[in-house]
């Protein structure tokens, strides 16, 4: 219960950061979280991407944020800068809710990581 709790405290306070700082407090959305850290996880801020490009930083953003549980491991950066991953372990099959918590509980611990919240 109080893992829930802390989970629940941490990931909004991803969310209202992110959401200051690039929806003009708008709340975004755990898609919109995803997609910045794959933004973020490129390293390429000052263009804009096509639609497949959004897609492709959105799996980037996955596979880095689900790398420290053991499904994914960074393979190599192209020559375009693009980070590529290799499965290390299939995800179970989850409920939709499920999958959720297990992508607030990647994002929260990223942002852990980096420094952004505590």
């Amino acid at each position: 219960m109080v893992r829930d709790i802390q989970l629940k405290e941490r990931w909004e306070r991803v969310v209202h950061l992110l959401s200051q700082k690039f929806a003009d407090g708008e709340t975004l959305d755990i898609d919109a979280v995803i997609y910045l850290v794959g933004v973020q996880e490129f390293g390429h801020f000052d263009r804009k991407f096509k639609k497949d490009e959004k897609l492709n930083l959105m799996h980037i953003a996955v596979c880095r944020l689900l790398e420290p549980f053991g499904f994914y491991e960074f393979d190599y950066q192209d020559e375009d800068g693009w980070p590529h991953y290799k499965i290390k372990e299939h995800l179970p099959p989850l409920k939709a809710g499920e999958q959720s918590i297990l992508m607030k509980e990647a994002i929260v611990e990223y942002f852990l990581e980096k420094k952004i919240i505590s």
